[in-house]
């Protein structure tokens, strides 16, 4: 076995940011919509509702590596002083199945490749006319979401929900080029906005499809696994084109694409499209400017191959 490298995460987030994991992301996501490689999903919750597990592992054909990550997020580890979430990726050699390097990256990557779906998702499915984005929770994903919202439309004003009202202002702040306004409930953020973006832990729906306009797209990003909730069932059930990650899994993980579906408001069949299915051209992705288009994903260990290959390539590079 050769010897490997362990990265830590002030070293990769000086590596890698958003804007280089956009364009990776969309290809791999076509991969994977054309059946290429794997990418098997196992998540685990042992300390209930305080702590869950998601272990994404993928490879790809061409590729030099495929990857396992580890990704975690406890209640408990908040408490003690650092973040919720913790994880790493182990990057192995795909001729050889030795460890190449291990990405202690504390779930900057994951971050990273979560927004950068979210970049493709608005670019294929949102208004190109689209200037307001609302975003439902004040965390590290939400400030993601709304850059990399910014990076394919032209959004000067973002309106902003959140259960604690001072991580709301404190989002605000963190985005001083845009219009900030912070909203008190979240239909008032929803009915101002073209591009609604969900990124919560939420067990219980956040988003009431009463709420949502013709014309809108929807982002949803934070239920990714079976006992959270962010969308109620009637905001599939109005979606005319509804767009997930991965036909198989995410009405099996996605607990509020479940529920919708346990609920008889939407079959797995109403599913029109992957998003590497759009990133292909398979479907026409929002037909015109009246089109409601909901993006429902959960994450895929693809996007971690990619956000891997791309931070190990640039870290080896600045240290040679």
């Amino acid at each position: 076995m050769t010897a490997f490298r362990t990265f830590g995460p002030a070293e990769i987030r000086a590596a890698v940011g958003l804007a280089e994991l956009i364009e990776p992301v969309a290809r791999v996501l076509a991969e994977f919509s054309q059946g290429r490689g794997e990418s098997p999903i196992v998540v685990f919750a042992p300390a209930g509702q305080d702590g869950d597990v998601h272990v994404k592992s993928a490879w790809l054909p061409g590729m030099p590596v495929f990857t396992v990550k580890v990704a975690a997020w406890f209640a408990a580890r908040a408490t003690a002083g650092p973040a919720a979430h913790s994880g790493f990726i182990a990057v192995l050699d795909a001729a050889t199945g030795d460890l190449r390097a291990l990405l202690r990256d504390d779930h900057h990557l994951t971050d990273l490749r979560t927004a950068a779906a979210g970049a493709v998702a608005a670019r294929l499915l949102a208004r190109a006319d689209a200037r307001t984005v609302a975003v439902l929770g004040t965390g590290t994903q939400a400030y993601l979401q709304v850059l990399a919202v910014r990076a394919v439309r032209p959004v000067d004003t973002v309106l902003i929900w959140g259960r604690n009202q001072e991580a709301a202002h404190r989002l605000a702040a963190r985005l001083p080029e845009l219009t900030a306004v912070v909203a008190a409930e979240p239909e008032a953020a929803v009915r101002r906005a073209d591009i609604v973006v969900t990124a919560t832990s939420s067990r219980q729906p956040i988003l009431r499809g009463q709420w949502l306009a013709p014309g809108q797209h929807v982002t949803a990003i934070g239920a990714d696994d079976p006992g959270k909730a962010e969308l109620d069932p009637d905001c599939f059930a109005r979606a005319d084109l509804l767009a997930v990650d991965s036909r198989r899994d995410t009405p099996r993980i996605a607990g509020d694409l479940r529920a919708a579906i346990d609920a008889g408001a939407v079959q797995a069949d109403d599913v029109h499209a992957e998003l590497g299915e759009l990133v292909l051209g398979r479907h026409p992705g929002r037909r015109d400017d009246s089109q409601l288009t909901v993006a429902k994903l959960i994450g895929l260990g693809v996007q971690d191959l990619a956000s891997a290959e791309v931070a190990l390539r640039r870290l080896e590079g600045s240290t040679r």
